[in-house]
């Protein structure tokens, strides 16, 4: 009969496409977990399995390295030139504390820098004080791109800033992730543009390149005003950062301000994705005059899935594998993967003082169920699980012994690891990584310590949601 012919191609090139989907996770697969988790699917469910993998299961994003790396060559040699810059991390007394800084610097391609001047920025409103104030003195261009923008009073009054500054003939170039700003109102963006602007999104901006590609965000959030100062972290552009929203928790973040040639390197990351967003290359300042800001040594570390390595999981295994005393993470979200479960584990039975801080209250059910399911594997090696208890923390924050701490970004999960954009700021200094330990130090006094029984002591209902949660991992 027709219709069962019909029925029959349509199996079979249902079969067809899951095994053409197969083939590609074999060939491409960077985490054996969500492999496997794919391949039984498009085996057992192929018509509900082919069309989501389609959309999210691809584990590279395509285009973006050729653009950065091949596409054009000014943007290529700007990337090398700095990158063969060459900073002393330490005295000799400490070559494994150098060595483990310059694997870093391979990893992002990017140098330390000398000459720095930072300043921890430790919530909402300290850090939209610093924003405004270095948007308020830009006098040749300002450089933006953010996660999130919302159409709120911090949104409104950011924009009305940006057009005032173009009225004064200073260049505005504004990117953002359109899934993050989903719900921005296309008059914000209509009415920066008329007013001058360059607007771009990460994704709409290239739909050719960018299909079947939109499980990936940028997950950036940065600054930079005349290639001079720049500003890092993990606070987006919305009133919640300033805890003033009605019917919502306070959100407990961080970010960081930073003066000097370290703000390049910001700089790079985002006219990479510039470029890849418009196919543009902005003339900026690439050699700011003047005396040396400061003398802290900072790395700015780009990572995202179009990288060669997953150099977010990297950069978190390198912090974690080479501690000497302490390894403290603040992360909102905490859904690790076995390699930084196992470093974590290895690090706390080596005797080292392992803290993971992470917020009573999320915005992610799922992942705060997840949460628990690792709670006996943590108390049996002495890794310390720390819930904030105030509101929603948010910042993004790694203190390592008191030799560096990063400010940026990058969770403890598998969309940081493997699908987002990130970006963090590593410092060596001892003034600011004295900072980092104040403040997650005071953050420590507003957490409760969990144990095992937070899990064990639940009905099985909850244990048995908190596992099957657990193996979602590689999609939340």
């Amino acid at each position: 009969m027709p219709d069962t012919s019909l029925l029959a191609i349509a199996v079979s090139l249902l079969y067809l496409g899951s095994a053409a989907c197969i083939y590609r996770i074999l060939l491409t697969y960077r985490n054996t977990q969500g492999a496997i988790a794919w391949i039984v699917g498009l085996l057992g469910l192929p018509y509900i399995t082919v069309p989501l993998f389609l959309v999210f299961g691809r584990s590279r994003f395509g285009g973006y390295v050729k653009a950065r790396r091949m596409g054009d060559q000014s943007l290529s040699e700007l990337l090398d030139r700095f990158e063969q810059q060459k900073t002393s991390l330490s005295t000799p007394e400490q070559e494994h504390l150098d060595k483990q800084l310059q694997v870093l610097c391979k990893l992002g391609r990017q140098p330390f820098t000398e000459g720095n001047q930072c300043e921890l920025l430790r919530d909402g409103e300290a850090t939209f004080e610093a924003l405004i104030s270095a948007m308020e003195k830009a006098t040749s261009y300002i450089l933006l791109e953010f996660y999130i923008v919302r159409s709120d009073k911090i949104g409104q009054r950011i924009k009305s800033i940006l057009e005032h500054k173009l009225s004064e003939g200073v260049q505005v170039w504004f990117l953002y992730d359109d899934i993050g700003s989903v719900g921005l109102p296309r008059a914000y963006l209509t009415e920066l543009a008329k007013a001058g602007a360059r607007v771009a999104s990460f994704g709409n901006g290239n739909i050719r390149r960018r299909r079947f590609q939109i499980n990936f965000r940028n997950h950036r959030k940065l600054l930079v005003c005349d290639g001079k100062v720049g500003f890092v972290g993990g606070i987006n552009l919305g009133d919640e950062y300033l805890g003033t929203v009605i019917d919502q928790e306070p959100w407990r973040d961080t970010h960081c301000r930073i003066e000097g040639p370290a703000v390049t390197g910001l700089q790079l990351a985002w006219l990479e994705d510039w470029n890849w967003a418009s196919n543009e290359f902005p003339d900026l300042d690439w050699a700011p005059e003047g005396k040396m800001p400061g003398d802290e040594r900072v790395l700015v570390l780009p990572t995202g899935p179009a990288d060669t390595w997953e150099t977010c999981a990297l950069f978190f295994l390198n912090c974690i594998n080479n501690a000497q005393s302490r390894i403290w993470i603040a992360s909102p979200y905490f859904v690790p993967d076995f390699q930084i479960v196992n470093a974590l584990q290895l690090a706390a039975l080596r005797g080292i003082d392992v803290r993971i801080i992470i917020p009573e209250k999320s915005d992610s059910q799922l992942v705060r169920l997840a949460a628990y399911s690792y709670l006996v594997q943590a108390n049996q090696a002495g890794i310390g699980i720390y819930q904030y208890q105030p509101g929603f923390m948010h910042q993004k924050v790694v203190l390592v012994d008191s030799h560096y701490a990063a400010v940026g970004t990058a969770n403890l999960d598998n969309r940081s690891m493997r699908l987002n954009f990130e970006i963090m700021a590593i410092n060596t200094s001892e003034s600011f990584v004295s900072d980092v330990d104040s403040m997650l130090t005071e953050d420590l006094t507003h957490c409760r310590k969990m144990t095992k029984q937070d899990y064990e002591g639940r009905s099985i209902l909850f244990r048995l949601t908190c596992r099957a949660v657990r193996l979602l991992a590689p999609l939340l």
